[in-house]
Formats: C-alpha cells, sequence, structure tokens
C-alpha cells in the first residue's frame, strides 16, 4: 500500500510503497477514505511533537473509511463506516488502528467530515466543556480563531452561548470566522490587541493555540476569575505569563491535550464525541474545510498548513 513516511527526525516524509500484515488482538484494519491534518504532523517531521513516534512511521493522525477486516476481540463488523484516531498512520491506503480508537459514523455523515472533526473539535469542546466550564453570557476570546481548532471554538463558543471575540488576520479570515458566528473580530497584528479586548469588556475565557507575544496580550485583557486555555503554540514561541497577575487576578491556567486523555480519562472523549456528533446530526456544526488534496500531493497539503493558508481544516482525500 502506498504510505507517507518519516524515516527519521527533521527528514522530508515520503510516499513509499510498505506492506501492511492483519490485524492483531483489539485490533481493525480500516481502508482509508480520507485523513484530517493537523499542525502536529509538521512537528512530528520536525521530531519536535510531544507525541512523535518511534521512526519509522506514517503520518496521518484522524482518518475515517471502512472496516475491512477486524482482530480477535472486536466488534465491529466488516463495512462498517469508521472515524478514528490512531495519533499515526492516516496518510495511507490501510491503517491499523486500536479498536478503542475507533467509533461508527452516524448515519449521513461525510467521510471528509468525519475525518475534520475529531480533533480539531474534540480538543475545542473538552476545552470549553470540560475545563473552562464555559458559561452562556461570558465573553470567549479566541486566538487563531480561522485555523483548523480556533474556528471549531468559535463555533462550539457560539452554540454553548458564550459571546464571541475571534482574532486572526485579513478579511477572507474575518468572513469565516463571523459565518462560525463570532460577535467581535480583531486582527492579530493590531498594535494594541489588550486595549481593544478591555474595550469589547474584556475576557471571561482565552483560547489560545497561537502562543507568543499575542497570548501576552490576551492574558492582559482576562477578566477575574478568568480562565486561560493553553492549547498549542503554533507561533514557534512560549508566552511569558506572570504568575503574580495569575494570582491577583484570580486567574486560571488550563493546560488542554486532547490526545493524553485516551490514556487516563477515555470516557471524557467518548461522551465528548458523542456530543459532537448529536451536534453534527441536528445540523448545529458544520465542519470547514477549505483545501483537499488526494494521497500523492500530501505534502502541498502540510504546505498550506505551513504557510498559515488554511481557514478551517486540510483534508487528504484516499
Amino acid at each position: 500500500m502506498r504510505a507517507w513516511r518519516c524515516t527519521a527526525p527533521d527528514s522530508p516524509a515520503r510516499l513509499e510503497n510498505i506492506e501492511l500484515g492483519p490485524p492483531g488482538h483489539g485490533e481493525i484494519l480500516i481502508k482509508t477514505a480520507a485523513c484530517g491534518l493537523n499542525f502536529a504532523d509538521l512537528l512530528m517531521i520536525k521530531g519536535t511533537y510531544q507525541d512523535t513516534p518511534t521512526h519509522p512511521f506514517t503520518l496521518g493522525m484522524e482518518l475515517s473509511g471502512v472496516v475491512e477486516a477486524v482482530g480477535e476481540g472486536t466488534d465491529l463488523a466488516t463495512g462498517t463506516r469508521v472515524a478514528a484516531f490512531p495519533g499515526q498512520g492516516g496518510l495511507a491506503d490501510y491503517a491499523i488502528v486500536p479498536a478503542d480508537r475507533v467509533v461508527p459514523l452516524p448515519e449521513g455523515m461525510s467521510f471528509d467530515s468525519a475525518a475534520a472533526l475529531q480533533i480539531a473539535y474534540g480538543t475545542s469542546h473538552l476545552a470549553l466543556d470540560h475545563r473552562a466550564r464555559l458559561q452562556p453570557g461570558e465573553t470567549l476570546l479566541v486566538l487563531g480563531a480561522a485555523g483548523g481548532v480556533g474556528l471549531t471554538a468559535v463555533e462550539l463558543g457560539k452554540l454553548m452561548g458564550a459571546r464571541v471575540i475571534a482574532v486572526a488576520r485579513g478579511p477572507e479570515k474575518e468572513a469565516v470566522c463571523r459565518d462560525a458566528g463570532a460577535d467581535h473580530y480583531l486582527e492579530s497584528d493590531t498594535t494594541d490587541l489588550r486595549a481593544e479586548v478591555k474595550a469589547l469588556g474584556g475576557a471571561d475565557v482565552v483560547y489560545d493555540a497561537i502562543g507568543g507575544t499575542l497570548s501576552e496580550q490576551a492574558f492582559r485583557a482576562c477578566n477575574p476569575e478568568a480562565r486561560f486555555l493553553l492549547i498549542g503554540f503554533a507561533s514557534g514561541e512560549l508566552p511569558r505569563l506572570k504568575p503574580n497577575h495569575m494570582l491577583v487576578k484570580n486567574i486560571d491556567m488550563l493546560g488542554v491535550y486532547w490526545g493524553s486523555y485516551f490514556a487516563f480519562r477515555p470516557e471524557a472523549v467518548t461522551s465528548s464525541l458523542a456530543q459532537i456528533f448529536a451536534w453534527h446530526s441536528q445540523g448545529r456544526i458544520h465542519p470547514h474545510i477549505s483545501h483537499r488534496f488526494p494521497l500523492e500531493e500530501a505534502l502541498d497539503g502540510l504546505e498550506v498548513l505551513r504557510r498559515r493558508e488554511a481557514q478551517g481544516k486540510v483534508v487528504i482525500t484516499i
């Protein structure tokens, strides 16, 4: 089968033909239909992601497809349409995935949508609902609001009853954020983000996938008892946040790494995904896919992420 392989840290990924054996006990073989790309894929190529697999490995953290074969100890039938989060292996014709990382698709959900919503919506829902306890009427400030996870935070925040301030760059991204439900839009390269957010009443919850100086400005715009969600550091810089200010303003700093919940609290992920799938079935959320590429052009999709040209998700169709 074809697979995009990483053989060494900071080496280019290459499309190779490799052999794939049958699924083992508790495993499922999936014929891949679509794979969602994530910023973490770029970090894996560099070898700097916190969960970079042992080399060599196949890229692709989340996928959708059809069950081709099952190992012992699994109860999914062949032919079942599924989504899966293996953490690796999605950029290939087939993937072997642990059964506890696989969920059947609701009727009517497309493979593209299924590949696009797991990590992005899963991260945002777990962050806003489970970690931040976002309440109706609160103000949610989203940094990187037009990106893969940021746009879902805008959409879910509005669905959960918050007033949403979206921060991104450019008029095209403003249109996407407002379509997702943003009440206000601010340019990320503004001279004084803190002042602009404070003028809008300050932030009760900050959703930060960017890091760097933008995080520092957002932190200074927090209201007392705000919750600051650390999602990622797409800027490549860690924010320098002052703990004495956290103390004085009673601000909570909350780290959110969705993938780790499978190890210590998987029920939080499964219940969250059940809610997300239900909202999708009800037509209340709409995964935004700005770019699609075939498997052989997956590097072009990753380059879109690298250049920050994506609005929402980039999906590889297989």
